[in-house]
């Protein structure tokens, strides 16, 4: 769960563009609405001691500076693993609101994550991260699901994760199947759970 909440909070708000365009035209200056700079076909590499940390791409994005908000749309990421060798996580969302001054950012139209080092995935409609909370969470309404290969998925709403104590939780409405694969000397084994739960379930 650390590594989801480091793609997602390695948000910034430089970019390399293909084109970016200013309107200096006769609009009033008080009208939050219009963008102040709109920039197309954006990547940005956010380095850190010379290896490449994290990579976005986004075909459009616009910048209100009265609101101190970025607007992101149709956007990808992702995060290298240490030194810069190899991907270890990626994903996408329909949009992204970048709160400049906070760093709280909102996902929607539809966002997934995939961990590969931690063989997870998770689907959902919206996501929101709270910078200064360290909190990852989605609407209280809104359906949560987690995948892994090995077959486990569940779903739930209520979805929240804390990344100063690593964990993470539902609300309610939990159900799903847990697969646990499990070593011994003769050979592997896998056991299966099938569950529902209305009650708050949390894993660390």
């Amino acid at each position: 769960m650390r590594n989801i909440l480091l793609v997602v909070c390695c948000i910034m708000l430089t970019f390399y563009t293909a084109s970016c365009s200013f309107d200096y035209g006769q609009s009033d200056v008080s009208d939050d609405s219009q963008p102040d700079i709109v920039m197309e076909d954006v990547e940005y590499v956010r380095i850190r001691s010379a290896d490449p940390v994290a990579r976005f791409f986004a075909e459009r994005a616009e910048r209100y500076e009265n609101r101190q908000i970025m607007e992101l749309f149709n956007f990808t990421f992702e995060q290298f693993g240490r030194s810069g060798e190899e991907v270890n996580a990626f994903g996408k969302a329909g949009t992204a609101s970048v709160e400049i001054d906070t760093g709280d950012i909102r996902m929607g139209q539809g966002v997934r994550i995939d961990v590969e080092s931690e063989d997870l995935a998770i689907e959902t409609a919206r996501l929101e991260w709270r910078d200064k909370d360290r909190i990852l969470s989605a609407g209280e309404d809104d359906e949560v699901n987690i995948y892994q290969p090995n077959g486990t998925n569940f779903t739930g709403i209520g979805f929240r994760a804390d990344a100063r104590k690593r964990t993470w939780e539902f609300s309610g409405g939990v159900s799903g199947i847990f697969i646990q694969d499990e070593e011994e000397e003769a050979g592997e084994e896998t056991a299966q759970a099938e569950w529902q739960d209305d009650d708050e379930t949390t894993v660390e």
